[in-house]
């Protein structure tokens, strides 16, 4: 149902990087951008992340109770993914691990924005 989800950004460079090396780790790469905003998608008919400078020309501020939440196939991938996030300089919101007991397995933090976002693998 969800096409695509855009984030704000207030160094849109650095924002790309970010996402270019987080995101390519499990096959997203950049498929649309300007120099306003930029996506990613594991293919172009599928679900996206943005990050874009907001339109009005104010600063991009957090929204609180926002959260992106990314579907991968594996609780190593979310592992894995989590590990690259910290090492790109994001900052922990929950470390890898399940919640309650549906079989539900995540990890949450938040990119060089302060955007909150998270990995999940359920099953």
């Amino acid at each position: 149902m969800i096409g695509y989800v855009t984030l704000g950004t207030n160094d849109l460079d650095r924002a790309a990087r970010f996402y270019d090396a987080l995101l390519g780790e499990f096959g997203a790469g950049r498929f649309m951008s300007s120099d306003r905003f930029v996506a990613w998608a594991v293919a172009p008919d599928k679900p996206a992340l943005g990050v874009i400078k907001p339109y009005d020309g104010k600063a991009a501020t957090v929204g609180n109770g926002t959260m992106v939440a990314m579907v991968v196939d594996t609780k190593a991938k979310v592992d894995a993914l989590y590990k690259k996030a910290m090492e790109l300089g994001a900052s922990d919101e929950g470390a890898p691990g399940p919640r309650g007991d549906s079989g539900f397995y995540a990890a949450y933090f938040r990119d060089l924005d302060g955007n909150k976002l998270n990995f999940f693998h359920y099953g």
